[in-house]
């Protein structure tokens, strides 16, 4: 099991189309058997930056998660709204 964090910051415009895009892909992905992945969303209340935290089984659930058409648009649009490169860590499961 293994996790990625990606926290970005989008222009204040585009936060309200940010967090619906968000709802549109985490619906899609309730259509998978989210036995194998976890995929939470959080906002950070003081900076505004968004923060994703997903947990995957193995790499074959998250290509078939970043490959979703609903969450590949999300990532089209969210690109074109970006005050600057997201942030990504690459996190391994201790227990």
């Amino acid at each position: 099991m293994f996790a990625v964090k990606v926290e970005y910051e989008v222009f204040p415009e585009y936060e309200g189309e940010n967090k619906d895009r968000i709802q549109d892909f985490l619906k899609a992905f309730e259509e998978l058997d989210n036995s194998r992945f976890r995929y939470s969303v959080f906002q950070d209340r003081e900076s505004k930056r968004f923060i994703h935290l997903s947990e995957y089984k193995d790499e074959e659930i998250q290509t078939e998660l970043l490959s979703n058409p609903i969450f590949l648009k999300f990532q089209e649009e969210r690109d074109k709204n970006l005050k600057e490169a997201p942030s990504i860590t690459w996190l391994d499961c201790v227990l």
